[in-house]
């Protein structure tokens, strides 16, 4: 197929006034060319969001940090026509990478020591070990799934079996919820309820034992009374699973098949909402006939990648992200509801709880206070952490919460909170601890070092820390002006303009 170049005509404005973007959108890949097939009919696409934006963006939805200004410099100065591309290959290589993504999976995976999931600390590590490990070795899904479903043993020594553990109720009802919800996109309850029935007899015969140890539990099969199963899979053949063979298995060969037509959905939808902030199937966790996705072409085209990739996601993250598709401009052209619907633009979302912590304390070099009902030394926190690194959901603080950290009760990916709040907008404005965080910060100081010949190098230092861009003319004139106005210090502007910068959609926001 040949590449065709959509334009978009003038120049559009971004978040900041001073956002300038290129006139035309060149696809690169197919899901371009998928993308812009339905476009056509429904909205204008926008093009490429410029290096400083592109550079922070990629950072947060790779490894889930800001780019330092040394990061930021280097990449707007490379002339290099792939950094892009090269850029990414670093991020999913990084450290941080392997932390980000496995908080996301732990949140839908219900990673939690306490009430309602208990898997208690010994468990919560492990798992959280093993998905991590998991990710930073691009296992392959079907692979990871395969291990969660059919493995048994010791909760604390098979991490994977934790994924029995970590469900409510933990009966043949609950499991298959789970397993619907997890691997189908899907929900139980909006199923007829003979299919209900049918898919929790594949997990009827998992059996939770304890052990001496405290808190320790052993998941495995026990067929009793030993006799053969007959039930249908979801897309309504009919098994029977002999004496003695173990249904889990029966049932994870049926779900990771390549005719099977939702594992591969699943998954692709959740990676590329995770991305593009909406999932082709909205909402990602309720995938059904009468909930389409909006570009079915482009859904088929990321599964049929998985699977021929041996299931590799780190191929189907290198996809997205180098597309066209996810590097476009954030700001919409008409309707910016149906823009986002139809991926027109990249999806504005604030950063998650913990990555907006974790920012924080880069910038401002404070550190955070936790709470927890487990007890010591559980909770011990190493104050190098970053907090989406922490194996479990019930650490936490207060910070934490009012962001909208899930509890992970649910495994729903909506059970993270992205709707901004009015109390979330009163404590970054009126918050003594913000206050506290930028007079006590070290870094802000050496940021406001005067530097000789250089009168505004301070207010450029702040842009490109908490920005990853330097501050425009208009911005250091109203920035001086305000000085000359309220006849206050550097030091006091510097205080008051990393606040507002805090208070701001452009650094709170992904965009």
């Amino acid at each position: 197929m040949r590449s065709r170049a959509v334009c978009t005509g003038a120049n559009s404005t971004g978040i900041r006034p001073s956002l300038r973007i290129q006139t035309c959108i060149h696809p690169v890949n197919p899901i371009d060319h998928h993308v812009l097939k339905v476009l056509q009919s429904k909205a204008s696409p926008r093009s490429l969001v410029q290096r400083s934006g592109f550079i922070r963006r990629v950072f947060l939805d790779v490894i889930g940090t800001l780019p330092t200004t040394d990061e930021a410099t280097a990449f707007q100065d490379d002339s290099n026509p792939d950094k892009r591309a090269r850029l990414i290959d670093t991020l999913l290589e990084r450290p941080e990478f392997n932390d980000y993504w496995a908080m996301k999976w732990c949140d839908i995976l219900r990673v939690k020591s306490e009430h309602p999931i208990n898997l208690w600390p010994n468990g919560v590590q492990a798992y959280h070990q093993w998905i991590r490990h998991s990710l930073a070795a691009d296992m392959p899904y079907d692979q990871m799934a395969r291990l969660m479903l059919t493995s048994s043993g010791s909760s604390f020594r098979v991490p994977q079996v934790n994924f029995y553990r970590a469900v409510q109720g933990q009966n043949p009802t609950s499991i298959a919820a789970a397993v619907a919800l997890t691997f189908m996109g899907t929900r139980l309850e909006t199923w007829q309820p003979q299919d209900s029935t049918n898919l929790e007899k594949f997990f009827s015969q998992v059996t939770y034992k304890a052990t001496a140890e405290w808190k320790e539990q052993i998941v495995l099969n026990n067929p009793a009374p030993r006799q053969a199963i007959k039930s249908k899979f979801p897309d309504g053949k009919t098994v029977v699973i002999a004496d003695g063979n173990d249904p889990r298995v029966v049932f994870a060969d049926w779900l990771i098949g390549e005719d099977n037509p939702w594992f591969a959905r699943c998954i692709s939808n959740r990676i590329w909402a995770w991305l593009l902030g909406r999932g082709i199937i909205h909402e990602p966790d309720d995938i059904r006939p009468d909930n389409p996705p909006v570009n079915p072409a482009l859904l088929e085209y990321l599964e049929k990648e998985l699977v021929k990739s041996n299931y590799s996601l780190k191929h189907l993250y290198r996809l997205i992200l180098n597309s066209r598709t996810y590097q476009q401009s954030s700001i919409a052209r008409g309707d910016s509801a149906q823009a986002t619907q139809y991926f027109a633009v990249y999806g504005i979302r604030p950063m998650e709880a913990e990555v907006l912590t974790d920012a924080l304390i880069a910038l401002f070099g404070t550190t955070v206070e936790y709470e927890s009902p487990i007890p010591e030394p559980f909770t011990y926190i190493p104050p190098t952490q970053r907090t989406v690194a922490l194996a479990d959901a019930s650490i936490s603080s207060a910070f934490l919460e009012l962001f909208g950290r899930p509890s992970r009760d649910t495994g729903l990916m909506s059970e993270r909170s992205i709707q901004p709040t009015d109390a979330q907008r009163m404590y970054l404005l009126n918050a003594s601890q913000i206050q506290n965080r930028l007079t006590s910060s070290t870094q802000l100081r050496r940021w406001t070092q005067p530097v000789k010949g250089k009168p505004n190098q301070w207010v450029d230092n702040i842009y490109q820390a908490m920005l990853s861009r330097k501050a425009t003319n208009a911005e250091i004139a109203a920035i001086n002006n305000y000085i000359k106005q309220a006849k206050t210090s550097t030091r006091d502007a510097s205080l008051d303009l990393a606040w507002a910068i805090i208070n701001s959609k452009e650094f709170q926001y992904k965009h």
